[in-house]
């Protein structure tokens, strides 16, 4: 559908900002109860700087739990097992002019080491307590947070 959309305007169409983006993120725990997260770099696609649960958007035919576990793989090579789903939400960035649905996982940290793949996108990474979190974080982080701690 985008794609045609494409040939017929003859510009871009950018999810997010075009057309409402599908994105995924999770609450990724190590043995430790830490959380994992991503300071996001320069290049990222919005808010800037801050602190996030990572994730990413989700391709044309992709599954959800398919999606979260790539984008972690490809951006932090670690890999992840879901344990569940904390919830869908509104993500949506006026000062930006861009409209997400972002889908949130539990996850919990099965292998590899992470490390920045993408330094564009992410400036730092880190294991965390839910009581000691790095700020400032993005709008959709402190949803998660907060839907997480009243569960």
């Amino acid at each position: 559908m985008i794609e045609h959309l494409r040939e017929v305007s003859g510009e871009k169409i950018e999810p997010g900002r075009h057309c409402i983006g599908v994105g995924v993120g999770a609450m990724v725990f190590d043995a430790d109860g830490r959380v994992f997260m991503a300071r996001r770099g320069g290049g990222a696609r919005n808010e800037s700087g801050t602190w996030e649960f990572p994730g990413g958007e989700v391709n044309f035919g992709e599954r959800l739990e398919d999606a979260i576990r790539r984008e972690l793989r490809e951006e932090y090579g670690i890999e992840i097992t879901v344990s569940g789903c904390l919830g869908a939400f509104d993500h949506i960035l006026p000062d930006e002019r861009q409209h997400w649905v972002a889908v949130t996982f539990l996850a919990r940290h099965t292998a590899g080491s992470p490390d920045i793949r993408e330094p564009e996108k992410c400036s730092a990474i880190g294991w965390f307590d839910l009581n000691a979190m790095p700020e400032p974080l993005s709008q959709i982080t402190i949803e998660n947070a907060a839907r997480y701690r009243n569960r």
